[in-house]
Order: C-alpha cells, then structure tokens, then sequence
C-alpha cells in the first residue's frame, strides 16, 4: 500500500484548515480518502496534489462551481477544453465587473470622507450624518460591491474614561 498522510500532515503540506479539507470533501471536491481500523482519514498524494489545485483556484477567487468543472475537465484528460477557456472568460468578466463595483465603492468613501474636515464630536460629524442621511433616504441599498475579510482592524470610538484599542 502506498505511504498515507493524515488530515493534520495534509492541512500543513497544503496550508489549509482541516475543516476546510473535509468541506472539501462533502462537497464533492476531493475524493473521500480511506479509513484506518481506527476511522481515522488516510490521505494520498493525489489529495495533495488535488487540494492544491482547489487552493490555487481559490486564490484567483473561483467559486467552488467553476472549481467543480475545471476539476471535472482534469478528471476528462482527453476532453475538449474549449469550455475551460470560456469559464475562464467569463471568470474574468465578473472580476472585471466587481473591479468596476470596487472603484465606485472607492469614489463613494472618498466622497464621504470629504465630508468631515477635522475631528470633532460625533453628533456633528459630516460623514455620519451624510450615512444616517442616506440610509433614511434609502440610498443604502445602492451601495455595492462590499469586499467581505478585507479590514485589518476594528476601531472603537474613543470616549472620556474608556480605554479603546482603536480611534478614530
């Protein structure tokens, strides 16, 4: 029999979650590997190799449906790939789509944070105020293309006799 890993040993060769993996594995993805007498998971290096692929396709922020098809062609060796480059097309078009969303969004901050020339009291804030403003108005649902993961940290409004780990 071939030399097996476990999820442990395949999750730091991939660098992957464990709970990633075996969602990986109810999805459909990756392969259900084989159990020990003690129904622990026994991987190969086809896992590996396959795992890295799905991390790779995550990494240029495919959905787990094009990931399927593509894994689906890799599976077919001898099929027509003329789908995998139309997926791959169109792919690019809805990255092109959320670029365009992103500038808008960035045009809209900006805006906002014209409105607020020095730092003051809240209740006077400019940005604020405009936020309140459009929400009340329903502007808020024209807001788009909200980027979900990519804020670093939390800021805390900072308050007399509170400590905070943040400011604005």
């Amino acid at each position: 029999m071939s030399h097996t890993i476990s999820i442990g040993d395949l999750a730091r060769r991939t660098q992957c979650q464990a709970e990633t993996i075996r969602y990986y594995e109810r999805e459909g993805l990756l392969p259900p590997p084989a159990r020990s007498q003690g129904n622990y998971r026994q991987y190969q290096s086809m896992h590996v190799e396959r795992l890295s692929f799905i991390r790779h396709c995550r990494s240029l922020d495919m959905t787990l449906d094009e990931i399927r098809a593509l894994l689906d062609f890799r599976d077919a060796p001898t099929g027509d790939c003329a789908a995998v480059s139309a997926l791959l097309d169109e792919h690019v078009r809805h990255v092109a789509d959320r670029i365009a969303q992103l500038r808008r969004l960035q045009r809209q901050l900006q805006q906002l944070r014209g409105l607020c020339a020095r730092p003051g009291q809240a209740e006077r804030c400019g940005i604020l105020n405009e936020m309140s403003r459009a929400a009340k108005d329903g502007n808020a649902a024209a807001a788009t293309g909200h980027v979900h993961g990519a804020h670093g940290r939390r800021l805390r409004p900072k308050t007399s006799g509170s400590a905070s780990r943040g400011s604005f």
